[in-house]
Parts: structure tokens; sequence; C-alpha cells
């Protein structure tokens, strides 16, 4: 477990370039050392406002896209091509405009794809594409993803791990189907926590005053059933992406020293 470490910007979009830029490098580092890299995206106006910027970086070009695997964290449990998916939103934003190699593109399955309707199927078939990507060095059911992804939401939940739901309950599998929650579509797939903590870098994202109260929140002490975005923590890294207006509520001390 790793101690979150906080950097607060001026405002969201001076955060999404920072976090692209942020993203760039740990891309290009990890593939210097080993060759390639893999990312686990997240969805929501942050996580897409990244993506977009990363797409407008002259740096992009930095990143060996055919070297790149992409997972999610979660996605809604909706037909292909939905607007509403993370996916769709993602190759919107970024992936249609950069040369990545379709086979490193892990998408969640739609519900009207191989598994139908059947959601837990459909969770159980991304945990076995994650399983069998994970290498023996990784020491799990998951690969150990260079950097995770998640926006949090207002409620504290992250991926689609919601407040009490047994999603963010579970300690055994790595990937579960997601029913009645709150923020609709009721119906997800979501990784869960002992996936996420697998990762060697953990990055929340939390921009707007909507989220000042999640993130003091989850920075505070609370515990992961009632506040998921607390039980999110990478091996090496855990780090909190913020703009003022989210950390206008975070207690001083927790408050970083320099922020950009």
């Amino acid at each position: 477990m790793s101690t979150p470490q906080l950097v607060v910007h001026r405002d969201k979009e001076l955060m999404a370039q920072a976090a692209a830029a942020r993203l760039i490098t740990r891309i290009v580092d990890a593939q210097a050392a080993r060759g390639s890299a893999s990312v686990v995206l997240t969805g929501g106006r942050n996580g897409n406002a990244l993506l977009a910027a990363l797409g407008a970086s002259p740096a992009r070009d930095a990143i060996d896209w055919r070297r790149l695997d992409l997972w999610w964290g979660d996605e809604r449990f909706l037909p292909e091509g939905d607007p509403e998916r993370n996916v769709t939103q993602a190759r919107a934003a970024l992936l249609d405009s950069v040369p990545v190699d379709p086979s490193r593109v892990h998408p969640m399955a739609p519900s009207d794809g191989a598994y139908g309707g059947d959601v837990e199927a459909a969770a159980a078939a991304y945990a076995a594409e994650l399983a069998a990507a994970a290498a023996p060095e990784d020491h799990g059911q998951v690969p150990a993803f260079d950097v995770l992804m998640l926006g949090v939401g207002p409620d504290t939940h992250v991926a689609s791990l919601f407040p009490e739901l047994p999603g963010v309950r579970e300690t055994e599998r790595t990937v579960v189907g997601v029913h009645g929650a709150p923020k609709p579509p009721a119906t997800r797939i979501s990784l869960t926590l002992p996936a996420i903590r697998s990762a060697r870098e953990v990055w929340l994202l939390a921009a707007g005053e909507d989220k000042a109260k999640a993130a003091a929140i989850a920075l505070s002490g609370a515990g992961e059933i009632q506040a998921p975005a607390a039980g999110a923590y990478g091996r090496a890294r855990t780090l909190w992406l913020l703009d003022s207006a989210a950390a206008s509520e975070l207690p001083r001390e927790l408050y970083p020293p320099a922020s950009a």
C-alpha cells in the first residue's frame, strides 16, 4: 500500500493537460524499461478530458502506440457503439487518431456481444482475459499495470464500485458484474479493489466542486466500503490529481505544499 500523494492544479483544463503530460512520460519510461506498457483507462468527464488533452499534445508521438496495452477499469453494459460506453468515448477522444494495435486494446464486452445480456459471463470473460495477459512476475491474476486511472464520483465511487454495494466488498474475483448501480445505467462491469491494487501506480482524478466532499472523505481515513476511493491505491504509488475546486474541502494538513 502506498501513501497517497496529492497534486492540485489551478483548474480542470490545466489538470487535464498536466495529467496527459505525466501519462506520456510514464508510458515512455515503461516502454524504455520493459519494451511495452499497460494502462487502464477511465471514462467520465475527467478521464475523457485527459485523453483529449493527450491527443492534442505534440508529445503524444513519443509513445510507441503499437507497444501499448489498453484496458478499462469499468464499463457500462450497453450495446456496442453506444455513446455512453467508455470505450466509445475513448475512441472519439483519442484512440481513433493514434496508431494503436487493435489486438492490444481490450474493451469489456457490450450487452449485444458474445455473452448477450449475461453481465456475469461478460465479467468472467474479462477476468480470464486479464489472467491470460498476466506474466509470472506479476504474481497475480491481472497484469501489473503501469498506470491505472480512476475518476472519483461525488459519492466516492471509483470504477463501478459504489458505496456499500457488493462489488466493493469483493476480495477474490478481479472483475464483477454490477447490478443496481445508483448512477445509470444500472448494469455495469467493473474491476474490483484487488485488481486495482495490482497496479504499479493508481491515479485518481477529481475536478469540480461536486468532487470536493468526496475527495475530503476518501483522503481523511474513511473505510473503503463506505468510500471506495479510499481503498484504491497502487503498489508503488497512489496519486491524486485534483483541481482547486475539488481540493477546496481538504484538511489543510493534506494540502500539498507545492502545486501547479
